[in-house]
């Protein structure tokens, strides 16, 4: 099956971070994407996860005749997007309003940090500082100690690229009914502040403190945690409800009578004490077997090696052979319309003759873009 996105046309105007993931999710789930890069600089790598499964066509955007080429692409189109700061797009004559007038079909899908406007909207920055500044960052980490950085995770791929690709998606059902387009401004400051959803709303209820480490979900709780074993592994445990914490007490081999208030956070260093020294008496592997098949909510942490092999994962195939080694599978799963496995990873300008044929340019108009 081609995948349910299947006769999706993508335009990604070639970049870093959360625009290239946001063009994989929807090239895994079958929408042809058309990469357009620039005609220097290296060619790519045949293992970058976020280049697969799409096409790449290098033009010199400087020159009228590539914007004049993009720009019929966008008339086939059904999204675009890209990741420049704002104003970049309409200065090479690419912004929303020239396309439109093109296509007033063409959803727009625009990927910044700060957002298209605001004080900060021309400001230079990554992940780390878009998160600063909705409180993500500061709530990561441990107590009396400075913020731990969560790799890039939530401001380019789930604040960034996921958002994107959620406002596309919800743009471009839109216009199957209005039969017009419109510009999705997706900036990770406003995305990393929607995933904080959660911890906004349990602060607003009183049951969140304004501090690292000072809560449930944040390590404080001896039950949601992670512990060292005896191999120098580490096990992470969440044992939240009642019947799931009883049965982590049973696998450890500890009395149920001794942590009756374990709700009292006066009780947590000494609860916490107790599982250490029980989970370092063995390896990593022991307290995985030990805990297989129960509700105890325990399991292994796995490193980058280890992740692709595990059972679950492998039996789930979650992770795919690519031409470089293991990578993730597209997710999610669709009963009737499969994501269709991954592509190769585009290099640049490797296909971008096959692309312009196939988006209706003639020979003539391809030898004249693409010479040589």
């Amino acid at each position: 099956m081609p995948g349910p996105l299947a006769g999706l046309r993508v335009i990604e105007m070639a970049g870093i971070g959360p625009g290239p993931f946001c063009c994989t999710l929807l090239a895994d789930l079958g929408a042809e994407v058309l990469r357009i890069d620039r005609p220097e600089g290296p060619p790519g790598h045949r293992g970058d996860v976020f280049s697969r499964s799409r096409r790449s066509l290098a033009l010199d955007l400087k020159s009228p005749a590539s914007v004049e080429a993009v720009l019929r692409l966008v008339e086939r189109a059904d999204v675009l997007v890209e990741g420049f700061r704002p104003g970049v797009m309409e200065r090479l004559g690419l912004g929303p309003e020239a396309c439109h007038a093109r296509n007033p079909r063409l959803v727009y899908g625009r990927m910044t940090g700060w957002g298209q406007d605001g004080p900060l909207a021309q400001a230079a920055g990554h992940d780390i500082d878009y998160i600063a500044l909705t409180g993500a960052l500061w709530s990561i980490g441990r107590a009396g100690q400075r913020p731990v950085p969560p790799l890039n995770l939530i401001g380019d791929f789930g604040g960034g690229g996921m958002l994107l690709a959620f406002g596309i998606m919800a743009a471009v059902f839109e216009a199957t009914r209005s039969g017009r387009g419109q510009v999705v401004d997706a900036a990770m400051t406003d995305g990393s502040a929607t995933l904080m959803g959660f911890i906004y709303g349990l602060m607003a209820q009183g049951r969140w403190r304004n501090a690292r480490e000072g809560n449930f979900l944040d390590g404080a709780c001896p039950y949601y945690d992670t512990y060292e074993c005896a191999d120098g592994k580490f096990v992470a445990v969440g044992a939240l409800e009642p019947q799931f914490f009883a049965l982590l007490l049973k696998g450890l081999g500890l009395d149920p009578a001794r942590y009756a208030d374990r709700t009292d956070t006066s009780r947590w260093p000494a609860i916490r004490a107790d599982f250490a020294a029980v989970f370092a008496r063995h390896p990593r592997d022991h307290w995985a077997q030990v805990f297989e098949g129960t509700d105890a909510c325990v399991a292994p942490v796995l490193d980058l090696d280890e992740a692709p092999r595990h059972p679950h994962n492998v039996a789930r195939g979650t992770f795919v052979e690519g031409p470089a080694g293991m990578q993730p599978a597209p997710s999610p799963r669709f009963s009737r319309t499969p994501a269709p496995p991954p592509g190769p990873s585009a290099l640049r300008g490797a296909d971008g003759a096959a692309a312009l044929r196939d988006w209706g340019f003639t020979a003539e108009e391809i030898a004249t873009l693409l010479p040589g």
